[in-house]
């Protein structure tokens, strides 16, 4: 057996997914994270009038009990699924982006006629239609995640990412495929959907700024502080800008435990959707005591049966149930008051 195809894909998936500038997980904005991380906490021991030195520095950093967490070798597990795997098994099941995007735009020409190309120019069009995707990539990630909290059947493949009880970078990469599926598909919808009515008012075809084949807004918000969402280092971000852009302690709140904190803070880059929908909690500029983890007793947490396959077999007695027209068991739900918790 020639094992050259295998390797060129493994090397391939890496290269693509640790070096390209635009990757969500890119060595270049995990190293961005991390200075950022290492200036807030230098920052905060020499205000406390603390000596600035390494190797506490670095146990701030890189908390032993978070690196031997069972909770963080899962999210490593998931790391190398997502990179090497989902693509391949999961891949077909995406809407085109471009063909809705055509089809939308073909749509309104057909309905109001077609119209003349902007008279814009092309940087101006371009960030037009780069501002506009973005704004549409926030408000379909933020449905899918309300969505995701509020429905029982999603609830079941979306509490997987909330079974972390510690939150690193790679918090971000523990998702069931079933939910990527929903999350992609929902994505394609919006982006599609505002890249044919962009296209269809510029009068033209007319490519966003991107890096990577990544809006480079987004891009900009993951070498900012997206990476630090899933960390336990607190940077808050209060009173009007607190409701306009989310900020670590934010998404930190979002995996709380505590009931004031259930169901809120749903976007992904911006608070502004959560602002307008009722779902934003804005932290405070100190630290609040939280806990992660939901279920984390529960048999099978932290397994590949208890995070991959358990959650089929929990979503079908969701849809059992509701079929028959009776409340799901307790054995299959959360309490109601749970159901909602994440």
């Amino acid at each position: 057996m020639d094992p050259s195809p295998g390797l060129s894909y493994l090397f391939g998936q890496l290269s693509k997914a640790l070096l390209s500038p635009g990757s969500h997980v890119s060595l270049a904005s995990l190293f961005c994270a991390l200075s950022i991380a290492a200036f807030v906490v230098a920052a905060r021991r020499r205000r406390k009038g603390r000596q600035i030195r390494l190797k506490p520095l670095l146990r701030s950093l890189f908390p032993r009990a978070i690196l031997r967490s069972e909770s963080n070798w899962v999210d490593v597990f998931y790391l190398f699924f997502n990179v090497f795997v989902f693509g391949i098994v999961f891949g077909w099941a995406l809407l085109s982006y471009e063909v809705l995007s055509h089809a939308v735009a073909d749509g309104l020409t057909a309905l109001f006629g077609p119209q003349q190309p902007s008279a814009l120019p092309i940087f101006v069009s371009r960030s037009i239609m780069t501002v506009m995707l973005f704004l549409a990539y926030e408000l379909g990630y933020w449905l899918n995640h309300y969505l995701s909290h509020r429905i029982p059947f999603l609830w079941e493949f979306h509490k997987v990412h909330h079974t972390a009880t510690v939150l690193t970078p790679l918090t971000n990469f523990r998702v069931h495929p079933v939910y990527m599926c929903v999350f992609l598909n929902m994505l394609a919808v919006f982006t599609g959907l505002a890249n044919g009515v962009g296209d269809y008012l510029l009068g033209q075809t007319t490519h966003q700024y991107g890096l990577s084949e990544n809006n480079v807004i987004l891009v900009f918000f993951i070498y900012l502080y997206v990476h630090l969402q899933h960390t336990q280092l607190w940077i808050s971000f209060t009173g009007w800008l607190g409701h306009l852009l989310m900020s670590p302690a934010h998404h930190q709140i979002h995996h709380s435990r505590n009931p004031a904190h259930f169901n809120k803070n749903l976007g992904s880059c911006l608070a502004v959707w959560d602002w307008m929908f009722g779902t934003l909690y804005v932290p405070a500029a100190e630290r609040e005591r939280l806990d992660f983890g939901v279920e984390p007793d529960r048999k099978g947490a932290h397994t590949i049966w208890g995070e991959l396959i358990a959650p089929l077999g929990r979503a079908g007695l969701v849809l059992k149930e509701r079929f028959a027209g009776r409340s799901p068991p307790p054995a299959a739900l959360p309490a109601p008051d749970q159901e909602r918790a994440y």
